[in-house]
Formats: C-alpha cells, structure tokens, sequence
C-alpha cells in the first residue's frame, strides 16, 4: 500500500546570511508587514557545558549578563529596551544560550547596540554575582524545592537515562556549587563560551537588509575576535536494559511516572530522528490520541498525559543525546507498574498495526499548526532561525520543518514505535507525600 502524506502548507521566508570578520554569523529575515523587530543572539553553551562542580553555572551566568556590560550601568538594558516600548529575556537551555528583545523597528540599532556591549563584556563583579546566587537561589525553591512535582521529570529524570555528567547533571545547579561561585570562574566562563566566533545574531521583522548590515557592521564588528571552542563529544551508549528508580515528594498529592527512551541523532541523522517527533504527538497529542484514549479515557488509569521530544518540549534545537519522554499522574491509588505496561501493550499495538485511517494526517496537521504559529511572530521566527544557524548551519530549514513533518510515513512511526522497548527504558516514579 502507498505511503499515505499529509499535504502541509510552506512558508517562505527570507534570509539572508553573512559572518563578520571576528567570527559572529548573521541571520536576516526581513518582514515589513508591521513595524515590529526580533533580535536574538544565540551563544553555543548550555546546561550540557558546565564543568563539574559548577552546576548551574550557565543559567546562573545568563543572570550576570542582565547586571550591566562594558558602557552600560546595572538595569540600563532594562530601561533602554522598556523606554522604547519594548519587551526582552533570556533562558538556558541544554545546548544553548539564548538573549532577546522586541521592539519598534525603529529602535533597531538600540537593540544592536545592547547585545553587542554585552558581548564585549558583562560587569562582572563581586556585587552582582553575589546578588544573582541569591536569585537563582530563589528561583529554585520557588520552581523545584517548594512546589509539588518541582523538576520532574526535566531535572530528575536524566540521571536515570544517562551516565556521563553533562548529560546527567541537575541543570538548575546545587546550592552549594552556586554559592562556591566565584567572579574568576565568571569571567573563565565569558571568555571560554561568549566568543563573538561561539554567537549567532538574528535580526527578524521590519528591516532594510543593506541598512541593518551597515548597522550590524558598526557595533558588532569591533567586537574583539575570539573563536568558539571545541565542542565536547557528549554521546553516550543507549541503554541495553531496564532503569528504573522512585522518590519521595512531600509536596506531591498524587503519584506520577515518567518513562524516556533514547531516540537518534537531532542533528546528524535527521530523517530518522522526525518520525519520532510525530510518534510523541500520535501517542499522547489531543483527546482521540491513542494513549489519552486509553490511559485518561477508558482506563481512568492516569488522569492527565503528555509526550514529547525534548527534555525541554522542544524537538528542533537540541542535540544528541536527547530522548522521547512520556510522563503520567495518576489518581489516588494509581500503580505505575500497570501505566507503564499499558504502554508497552500501545507501543506493540501501533508498531504491528499501524496507525488507524486518518491519525497521522491529523496529528501531522496539528503539529504543522503549532509549528507555523510559534514562528508567526517576528521574535519567534528569528530565534529559531538563530537556533538552527548555530546548530545545522540551515536557518532556512525552519520553512521546511512543516512539510517535513507531514511526509513522514506510517511504516516510519511504526518502526519508531518499535524501538521503544522496555529494556530501553529508564523510568522514574513520585511517591506522593503531600497527602501524609
């Protein structure tokens, strides 16, 4: 039988590429429908690059790099993008670091100036990173340490997949590493990861490309050259049997669990890794998926579900290793040991028989949806455009990522599905407490 493919609609827009003479690369992707620009400057270091002892340390310095920079005092970024009716943030994420603003188009060169006095150097002193522990601190008890289900399964999940500390590490950083901080190792950081040769800038919305290349020229093109380093080899060996393991959260009312299984290769091995994306959203994506019918809907077995790629949601800017995660809470009572065999029993259901008439197109559709809004946005189109430049070398693939999710194949998700065996599996489950 024929392959059966969604037809998806492309988009098309622009870019323009160029690299100045100390290292940085440029992404245009001009839009004048509306008066409106994103910036991004996306940095090649992540969760994944944080040395031993230092954990938490990428998040924790992409704080320092809000607290003032070369010619600019503690809250001026704040006050010059927020004064021309703009909005700005950052986040870390495991292979990226990421900086950006939405503003007028005509505070372009506002915007540019900003991130580039920030890339020739943050203020780094003792004042600030004192002052930034102590927020991330905060942070910390307010996101993980002080909530039900705080980290799971993003930060405790990982040390039952993987062996190797960057991959395994608590991203979020111990307090005692973060307190141990110094402004040495700060300033190690800025210049071993803050490379002008390590960046990506995107500049997307109501541009003039020769006008914004003039402008890029003038304030970043000073910037002192230094190359990126060498990226680490962060593969580790799949997995050759079950992991399993439990804890105790005081906060949890209900108990939850969390499976992951090793998927291949974002990056290199491509065409193999997006049938696994869309087996993620064909399991667990809307009421008629087939895991929510049959875990929420007919077994009352768990009462909420979600899948994904990613152990941030996100399948197109990660890199290996990376895996398909499943997570679950069930209701009081609820045993995780039949949840996790359900799922094997749907995994071995889809992998022999497919997918029924009309679920993948409409799973494929939905995820074509979600992928042409999230990119609608200038800013959203620019830092995925910067993301896949500083990974792939292809900010243009983000106009192919729509189609190339719909002409995956039935026999593709099914093969997917096949591989995702329970001696590949590492699974964690919360232990409520909060009902002691």
């Amino acid at each position: 039988m024929a392959a059966r493919r969604s037809r998806i609609p492309a988009t098309k827009y622009p870019v323009e590429r160029f690299t100045l003479d100390n290292g940085l690369r440029v992404v245009l992707t001009p839009d004048r429908s509306a008066p409106v620009i994103g910036v991004a400057v996306v940095y090649d270091v992540g969760i994944r690059s944080e040395p031993e002892g230092r954990t938490g340390f990428a998040h924790l310095f992409e704080h320092l790099m809000f607290q003032g920079s070369e010619n600019l005092e503690k809250l001026a970024h704040f006050r010059h993008v927020q004064g021309a009716g703009g909005t700005f943030n950052g986040s870390t994420h495991l292979d990226y670091t990421d900086y950006f603003e939405t503003l007028p188009s005509n505070a372009l060169e506002r915007a540019l100036f900003l991130e580039a006095d920030r890339m020739r150097g943050p203020r780094l002193t003792e004042e600030n990173l004192r002052n930034q522990v102590d927020v991330v601190k905060e942070e910390i008890r307010v996101n993980v340490l002080n909530r039900p289900y705080g980290g799971f399964p993003w930060l405790t999940l990982p040390p039952v997949l993987f062996d190797t500390f960057p991959n395994a590490h608590d991203g979020y950083g111990s307090f005692v590493d973060l307190e141990s901080a110094t402004v040495a190792d700060a300033a190690d950081f800025f210049r071993r990861y803050y490379a002008s040769g390590n960046a990506v800038l995107a500049v997307g919305g109501d541009i003039d490309v020769a006008e914004a290349t003039t402008l890029i020229e003038r304030h970043f093109g000073d910037v002192p050259a230094r190359p990126a380093p060498q990226r680490p080899d962060f593969t580790e060996p799949d997995l050759t049997e079950e992991r399993r393991t439990s804890y105790t959260d005081q906060l949890a009312p209900l108990p939850a669990v969390a499976g992951a299984w090793r998927v291949p290769d974002p990056i290199t091995d491509f065409a193999a890794y997006l049938p696994y994306v869309v087996l993620a959203e064909v399991l667990t994506d809307g009421d008629a998926s087939r895991l929510v019918e049959r875990l929420v809907q007919r077994d009352r077995a768990v009462t909420s579900l979600g899948g994904y790629v990613g152990f941030m949601g996100d399948p197109f800017d990660v890199r290996d290793p990376t895996a398909l995660l499943l997570q679950a809470h069930l209701p009081p009572g609820g045993d995780v040991d039949k949840v996790l065999r359900t799922i094997d029993e749907e995994l071995d259901r889809l992998a022999t028989d497919g997918v029924a008439e009309g679920e993948l197109a409409r799973t494929q559709a939905r995820m074509a949806t979600h992928l042409l809004r999230d990119t609608d946005a200038v800013l959203g189109r620019a830092l995925q455009m910067a993301v896949l430049e500083q990974q792939r070398g292809d900010p243009g693939l983000l106009n192919d990522l729509p189609r190339l999710v719909g002409e995956v194949t039935d026999e593709q998700v099914r093969a997917a599905a096949a591989t995702l065996r329970p001696e590949r599996r590492a699974s964690i489950e919360v232990i409520p407490g909060g009902n002691r």
